[in-house]
């Protein structure tokens, strides 16, 4: 058996459009970004007339998920992230973990997290996993302002192999440094889809590209790769065939797992 073949078994991961993924670690099921609105338009607090744009349906509710121990978002700021649904499921999850300024808008359960700060979640034999929020960057350097914050996270435990969650990060750097304290990481769950506004940045990348996130998963060393966040939304650039075609160019290919 291979080893993404293993390590596929023992955590399984499911994407359910968008960046809302379920992750099975540990005897514990964790949700990341939770949307599950019906496709429509999204004002954005920005001058001008912008919007998100929602294509597709969630292909799950928010009840069809059953039971959610935490939910891990990388932020709360933009509706593809975290829309109406989305928003409203918060509230019956044991815990939130997010970024400072998210737990600070949300509160309630949420818990924010610094870069490299952890989090303690008990499994059901007593035993822990630990949350690691890792840095993550919405664009190009300096655009926090606009975009705002923005995290990754790690799960770990001492029986199980790792799995990296990246959030809406633009950024390899950050992958890098990720790498040193991780690598080799089991399972990515990438968010990719090439993500660009023309009124930002002069259409810089505000999310990995699929290269990007081919060499993404050659720096993190990963067995597995879950792409999330490439469609559904009409500000992806770059769908399946496009992360398909990158990873086969990279030599990658067999590390890919559509998870849906």
């Amino acid at each position: 058996m291979s080893g993404a073949s293993a390590t596929s078994e023992k955590i399984p991961v499911r994407v359910y459009g968008g960046p809302t993924t379920v992750i099975e670690y540990g005897g514990l099921r964790f949700v990341t970004d939770p949307t599950f609105d019906p496709p429509g338009d999204y004002p954005m607090p920005l001058p001008g007339d912008h919007k998100l744009v929602k294509t597709e349906p969630s292909p799950v509710t928010a009840a069809g998920l059953g039971r959610v121990d935490a939910v891990l978002l990388s932020h709360d700021t933009h509706d593809d992230n975290l829309d109406y649904a989305g928003r409203a499921f918060l509230p019956e999850v044991p815990v939130v973990l997010t970024t400072d300024s998210g737990a600070g808008r949300l509160g309630g359960n949420a818990r924010g997290l610094a870069f490299w700060e952890t989090a303690e979640i008990q499994r059901p034999d007593g035993t822990t996993v630990t949350v690691t929020g890792v840095p993550a960057r919405h664009g190009p350097i300096g655009c926090e302002p606009v975009t705002g914050d923005v995290i990754g996270f790690v799960l770990t435990s001492d029986d199980l192999p790792s799995v990296y969650v990246s959030g809406d990060n633009a950024a390899l750097e950050h992958v890098k440094e990720i790498a040193q304290k991780f690598a080799p990481v089991d399972t990515a769950v990438l968010f990719l889809g090439g993500a660009r506004m023309a009124f930002a940045f002069d259409g810089a990348l505000l999310t990995l590209d699929s290269a990007q996130g081919a060499e993404a998963a050659r720096i993190l060393g990963a067995r597995r790769v879950v792409p999330a966040h490439f469609d559904s939304w009409a500000h992806f650039k770059e769908g399946r065939n496009e992360i398909e075609a990158a990873f086969a160019e990279a030599g990658l290919a067999d590390r890919l797992h559509f998870a849906r």
